[in-house]
């Protein structure tokens, strides 16, 4: 079976790439988290963005985004691209041959895949207006992708409702393929 993956394209630059990701992410979790949510909202590059005010949530973001930024920034590759993929999961009894329970297996619902790629910018006013409309786009494809019929049957079942998610969550990034931080 095949999960519902979210592919997200950005172009970044130095100044605004942290903040821009770290707004995505958020994003992403304010909308996908179903536990009892404090929402925040934010401004980057002139663009409301939704978020989630929770401890946990803020420092996983922030150390995903750091990792992501110095695997760009010291890599030996020239290639200025890479991947943040947020996977949500749900768990399962694992059973064995014999139906047999041997504990709990995560089994995957759904992926987003941010590419990001750095880029010089021409000049910054241009390049900071595109990365806003771009901003902007994400939030409205994060939006409407949520409230749609195929995302909300993407959802499992809540069975578990204490904390923010009832659902593990994975945040990973990829730089030339191999995964980081």
């Amino acid at each position: 079976m095949s999960i519902p993956t979210i592919t997200i394209d950005v172009a970044l630059d130095r100044r605004n790439a942290k903040e821009v990701l770290h707004a995505i992410l958020h994003a992403i979790l304010f909308h996908r988290l179903f536990g009892t949510v404090k929402p925040q909202t934010f401004e980057v590059l002139d663009v409301t963005v939704p978020g989630v005010a929770d401890p946990e949530m803020e420092q996983l973001i922030s150390d995903k985004v750091d990792a992501f930024w110095k695997a760009i920034e010291n890599g030996t590759s020239t290639n200025k691209r890479g991947q943040i993929l947020v996977t949500f999961s749900e768990k399962r009894p694992k059973k064995s041959w014999f139906q047999v329970y041997v504990g709990e297996e995560e089994v995957p619902w759904e992926q987003w895949i941010i590419n990001g790629e750095m880029r010089q910018p021409k000049s910054d006013k241009d390049f900071d207006t595109t990365l806003a409309s771009t901003l902007s786009t994400t939030l409205h494809t994060i939006l409407t992708y949520t409230s749609s019929e195929r995302g909300r049957i993407a959802v499992p079942l809540i069975t578990n409702a204490t904390g923010i998610s009832p659902f593990p969550i994975r945040i990973s990034s990829k730089i030339d393929g191999m995964e980081i931080g």
